[in-house]
């Protein structure tokens, strides 16, 4: 097999929140998508994040965190609970690399 075989334009893939704790919480599961493939420097923050370097945790989540049609569920002005980012990253971590 060629390895430009394996070279595929990513794709939307929906995720959900069901922590019992949340859905409890926000009275639902949560839902969010994300693209199944993401560039090198996007692991490479990720395996560095931390909740101390508030700007990069932040700058990486809205990259990733989406809504359907790709764009990006926070920005400036629109920022999600603490517990539900958390639980995002947490899935997000999960489902990269399969």
């Amino acid at each position: 097999m060629k390895l430009a075989d394996l070279a595929q334009k990513p794709q939307l893939t929906k995720l959900t929140i069901n922590k019992p704790e949340l859905v409890e919480k926000y009275g639902d599961e949560l839902e969010f998508y994300m693209y199944d493939r993401q560039p090198l420097d996007v692991f490479s923050k990720m395996a560095n994040a931390s909740t101390d370097d508030l700007d990069t945790y932040f700058s990486l989540l809205t990259q990733i965190i989406l809504k359907e049609d790709g764009t990006p569920v926070m920005s400036d002005e629109h920022v999600l609970p603490v517990d539900v980012m958390t639980e995002a990253m947490k899935i997000i971590g999960d489902n990269l690399g399969k």
